[in-house]
């Protein structure tokens, strides 16, 4: 027999079901990182990096502590993140956090720290893929006279560029729709179905 003592039997038996059940969690774990943060877009994959923590949900809270309006939170939002020194990131995108820390960011970066900061006061808002580009899109839930809004299914959405210093809500769309990969919801990593889209 090759094990001498009962006691070494039992616990080499205890010492691999535990082996087992780590592995399993490991396993268990990767896939829900891929199917939260990875999505496949014609062929390419995109990696989101979103957050609804603690750090997101306190920092947008203070940003807009002042604000009255719905277009002040936004505007707020938007010129922290505008206000984050553009630089390539030859990474994969990172979180905002770590955008604020290390206080650079490419547009993956800084929409994914904008969309996190949006959803945490509650804004209904979309990453937009555009080739070698992505911004964001939020639902006001009021109509902005003077600005042009993406209806999308009929509903507004107006433009948030993330990567051009001092921009303003409703920055001007300069794309076609032919160039418009996909509007993503990252919270629910899934891509928007649209049956109309209007730019107007």
């Amino acid at each position: 027999m090759l094990f001498k003592s009962k006691t070494a039997y039992y616990l080499s038996i205890i010492i691999s079901i535990l082996s087992v059940l780590f592995i399993c969690f490991i396993i268990y774990k990767s896939f829900f990182i891929v199917k939260n943060q990875y999505i496949d877009i014609d062929g390419l994959t995109y990696v989101n990096q979103v957050k609804t923590d603690e750090y997101t949900k306190k920092l947008a809270v203070n940003l807009t502590k002042d604000c009255q309006t719905r277009i002040c939170e936004v505007q707020s939002m938007l010129n922290l993140v505008t206000n984050v020194p553009y630089k390539i990131n030859e990474s994969v995108a990172r979180s905002g956090k770590n955008v604020l820390e290390q206080n650079f960011g490419d547009c993956d970066d800084k929409s994914n720290l904008l969309i996190s900061l949006l959803n945490a006061k509650g804004y209904e808002a979309y990453f937009v893929l555009v080739p070698k580009h992505i911004f964001v899109v939020v639902n006001l839930g009021i109509i902005l006279p003077r600005k042009k809004a993406l209806y999308i299914n009929g509903r507004p959405f107006y433009k948030l560029e993330s990567t051009a210093k001092n921009s303003q809500i409703g920055f001007p769309l300069k794309y076609s729709f032919d160039e418009i990969t996909a509007f993503i919801d990252p919270f629910k990593n899934k891509k928007l179905v649209v049956n109309t889209l209007e730019y107007k």
